[in-house]
């Protein structure tokens, strides 16, 4: 009965532990930094709505004075 109960600890110890362990984020960090560089994108800035929001805070704070 005690050595049942020893594996039983035993065993919940080595759960914890591996548990607790770190991932080997190397293998897995690589693809995606190769598909991050790879993939070049640019974002554009829309004129309309950076007009609006021009107006809008100049309305603003016309109107608070």
């Amino acid at each position: 009965m005690n050595k049942l109960i020893a594996a039983l600890v035993a065993g919940l110890f080595a759960t914890a532990a591996f548990a607790q362990a770190s991932a080997p984020a190397a293998a897995s960090a690589a693809p995606m930094a190769a598909a991050s560089s790879a993939k070049k994108t640019t974002k554009h800035a829309h004129k309309k709505a950076s007009k609006k929001k021009a107006a809008a805070a100049a309305a603003a704070s016309g109107a608070s004075e």
